[in-house]
């Protein structure tokens, strides 16, 4: 099963967390990084991209996480592809 994992915006977590979690858990370079974050910050959400489904659940374990220990409230989900 393929998940597409889903960034939402909120008034707290920084820019900044948000692309270094993009690059550091995602791999994705600095440029695409920034332009998921600016549609996340827009648009209230953004797609960082689809995998499998023990694969997206690790991703976003790890990136929210991460966000706790800096305490930011950011949150991912998972949606079913197809």
């Amino acid at each position: 099963m393929k998940v597409r994992v889903i960034f939402h915006n909120d008034d707290f977590t920084s820019k900044e967390f948000v692309v270094w979690a993009l690059m550091t858990f995602f791999h994705k370079n600095e440029i695409d990084a920034t332009s998921i974050m600016s549609e996340v910050h827009t648009k209230g959400k953004a797609v960082a991209g689809i995998y499998e489904y023990q694969i997206a659940e690790t991703k976003i374990h790890e990136t929210i996480t991460a966000a706790q220990e800096q305490e930011f409230p950011l949150k991912l989900t998972g949606e079913q592809v197809g």
